[in-house]
């Protein structure tokens, strides 16, 4: 809340500056001098939303939000609908959220593109997480590899519901021909968190190894993410 105070030289009220404007340049130092490690979560987030909303002090919006999704992760993740669903966040902070979830998605994959991707396993883990470990509905992805085991392209292919998401074999395969990728990663999210994979995830895998193999495309893995961590179907000899 700003304060008048009165102008000694001419009589006039003048505007005093707010008080959270101290708390951000302490903040801002903070972070400069010890970086992100020396902050929590709300901290973080309060960082970010500076820009967004200038003339408000968003310490108790910062809280609200990890109150409503459970971490910075969850929060940077949350779907836009569910963000403008938080009273006082608004357009702006809907999207300076956003653009740090696209930001460290893009940082990840060009890390994943610049090298080959089964010895950088977990970079790939990482990436996987942040794309899409936190989304609200499942989505199936595709990593196409080449002879190298670079990447060629990710591409989403198959947006759900909080559940299943329709997963056609023959489609995944023929991409992977038109751009003559020889190997694969299959990926998709549980949005109840648990990675664990079920028997329909088994069995859409082996069907897609089916096609693809006498066609000489690997599945290299098939990785399950949530918030709760990931599975592999490789690492549990599902596949």
């Amino acid at each position: 809340m700003l304060e008048k105070k009165p102008d000694s030289e001419n009589g006039l009220a003048e505007e005093a500056t707010p008080h959270y404007y101290g708390h951000r340049e302490r903040l801002r130092e903070r972070f400069r001098e010890a970086g992100a490690e020396a902050l929590s979560d709300y901290e973080l987030l309060e960082l970010l939303l500076f820009r967004a909303l200038p003339r408000r002090d968003v310490k108790p919006l910062a809280k609200t939000l990890l109150e409503k999704f459970g971490s910075f992760a969850e929060v940077i993740a949350a779907p836009a609908v569910r963000l403008a669903e938080v009273k006082g966040l608004g357009d702006a902070g809907v999207t300076e959220l956003k653009v740090v979830l696209a930001a460290a998605s893009r940082l990840l994959r060009g890390a994943v593109k610049k090298r080959p991707v089964l010895s950088s396993w977990s970079i790939v883990l990482d990436y996987c997480r942040t794309a899409q470990a936190f989304a609200d509905r499942e989505q199936f992805r595709v990593l196409f590899l080449d002879k190298r085991n670079q990447l060629i392209a990710d591409e989403l292919q198959q947006i759900g519901t909080v559940d299943h998401t329709p997963v056609y074999p023959r489609e995944v395969v023929k991409r992977a021909l038109e751009l003559s990728a020889t190997a694969i990663i299959l990926v998709h999210n549980h949005p109840s968190g648990d990675p664990t994979p079920s028997r329909a995830d088994i069995q859409m895998t082996q069907q897609i190894i089916a096609v693809a193999s006498p066609l000489g495309i690997a599945v290299h893995d098939h990785i399950i993410v949530g918030k709760d961590g990931h599975a592999s179907l490789k690492g549990l000899k599902l596949i």
